[in-house]
């Protein structure tokens, strides 16, 4: 049984089951699924606790599965939390997890706590006999366009609101821009804003006053803002993966990846293949492929040719050469790549390119 992070509190209400695993990248809302898990089991009478983190190659799964078929004889109910930091429990921890669930128990919750995991990790025997015998939550990150809701209904619980109309909206993108990718971060600016101010509306003032940029860029993000023409967004990442430290090489890499799967999908759309066919082919899933469908209309091949050749050179820069047309130093030529992409994504599909340009031709040139 598969649940959303948000669909817990209600399962909840209906009982417990005796399995749990939570897994994905996300702290804050991982801990609080694992909170509510625990709250819920100390109401069910279970009234002891083992935590067994699996942080080395020869850890004791045999001492596992023995203790949680001895708990009954010390509590009537129990809990057991599996963390598993590595998301890799490897070929005994893999056989000791489905003896496991072959053996569970009413008195014993287990909760199984696991890092985002990849396609292969999700269809192994071990995290397949996990979903089998319990429920499995998966905490996925809250995209952007997602967080002014996501920040709206966390001010609410605290009996606080922003201001209706274009104005709220606007306080809550504000809100949004300084705790993108950190929301353990976001969390306690909320908590803050509940110190600060009593219950009742919020100002744009009073959040920007309260609330600082703590904002952590995610370099995939940053292919994701450019695809989808997102100029000021696409620029602020930048900025803020230069100032984390991120590795250009790294984030050079992301894009050409981009470029280079445009460039393979048109030439095998140019080439009679359908849309959907060719994305598959050029291992284009999920998010990107929507953006990939916006986004291929408003390139030319004489475009795309161009972004790659420019992409050539940034690697170039990046490894130490120089170009006469270029900037020497290597982030000031990945911002110049990018926005020569937006120049292109940056048109809203249908409209006119000479007129629906949002970033100027010349300032690519320039930049």
């Amino acid at each position: 049984m598969q649940l959303r992070h948000d669909q817990l509190g209600s399962h909840l209400q209906k009982g417990l089951r005796s399995l749990y695993t939570v897994w994905g990248d996300e702290p804050l809302l991982t801990q609080e699924a694992c909170d509510a898990l625990r709250a819920a089991a100390r109401q069910a009478g279970y009234a002891e606790r083992q935590v067994h983190t699996v942080a080395v190659a020869h850890f004791n799964w045999s001492g596992l599965i023995g203790a949680s078929q001895a708990m009954s004889l010390f509590s009537d109910r129990q809990i057991i939390e599996i963390r598993i930091p590595s998301g890799k429990p490897g070929k005994d921890g893999s056989e000791a997890l489905q003896r496991y669930c072959q053996s569970l128990s009413d008195d014993v919750l287990t909760i199984v706590q696991l890092p985002r995991l990849d396609r292969q990790q999700q269809q192994s025997g071990w995290f397949t006999a996990l979903d089998a015998s319990g429920v499995s939550i998966r905490i996925d990150p809250i995209e952007r366009r997602a967080l002014p809701l996501w920040l709206a209904q966390r001010l609410g619980a605290q009996g606080q609101r922003v201001q209706g109309g274009e104005a709220g909206q606007d306080t809550l993108a504000f809100f949004a821009d300084r705790i993108e990718g950190n929301l353990l971060a976001a969390h306690q600016e909320i908590q803050k804003l509940a110190l600060l101010y009593p219950p009742g509306e919020l100002t744009f003032d009073q959040v920007e006053s309260a609330v600082l940029n703590v904002a952590r860029y995610d370099v995939f993000k940053l292919g994701e803002a450019v695809l989808a023409g997102q100029v000021a967004r696409a620029l602020r990442m930048l900025d803020g993966l230069r100032a984390e430290g991120e590795a250009a090489v790294l984030v050079h890499w992301t894009l050409a990846e981009d470029l280079r799967a445009l460039k393979r999908t048109l030439d095998a759309v140019n080439g009679g293949r359908p849309l959907p066919l060719a994305l598959r082919e050029a291992r284009v899933w999920g998010t990107k492929e929507r953006l990939f469908e916006r986004a291929l209309p408003l390139f030319t091949e004489n475009a795309l040719a161009q972004l790659l050749h420019a992409a050539q050179i940034c690697d170039g820069l990046i490894k130490g050469l120089k170009h006469p047309d270029w900037p020497l130093e290597p982030w000031d030529g990945l911002k110049r790549l990018v926005l020569m992409a937006l120049q292109s994504t940056s048109v809203a599909p249908g409209a006119t390119r000479g007129r629906a340009v949002v970033v100027p031709p010349r300032l690519a040139l320039h930049a």
